[in-house]
């Protein structure tokens, strides 16, 4: 598993922490930086994707209301929603990485703590913000 997934399984973790109500984003930061062990740039990373997509969150969410006709945010697993937000924030916001890699990133770590047909609906979210960006 290379470093940036390990940092983007770390973040969604993070961003679930929040949508499940445990805790507010700062508590959950400074844990984050205190407690885990893992290499410099797994956290640096993952405190990037944490920070942009919890500053995003409004306009990201907006996007998938947009996009997702017929199944509202609140519908979405957790981890689902959380892995969209993800995404859509370095789709939308990072544009050193490649939206093809945003996007495999997404469906890869959604198959492996969500469902199979999971991957596929992130898959189709995901391209059409993949479409409406270019």
């Amino acid at each position: 598993m290379t470093n940036r997934r390990k940092s983007r399984i770390l973040t969604m973790h993070m961003l679930y922490q929040i949508d499940t109500g445990e805790f507010d984003h700062y508590k959950i930061l400074n844990d984050f930086k205190k407690e885990l062990k893992y290499k410099q740039e797994i956290k640096d990373f993952a405190v990037i994707l944490f920070t942009g997509t919890v500053a995003h969150k409004e306009e990201i969410d907006e996007v998938i209301k947009n996009l997702s006709s017929n199944w509202p945010l609140s519908r979405m697993a957790y981890i689902d929603r959380n892995i969209l937000r993800l995404a859509i924030y370095e789709i939308m916001f990072l544009p050193e990485i490649p939206k093809n890699v945003a996007i495999n990133e997404a469906i890869e770590i959604v198959k492996k703590y969500s469902t199979e047909e999971s991957g596929k609906f992130i898959n189709g979210i995901l391209d059409k913000v993949e479409k409406k960006i270019i």
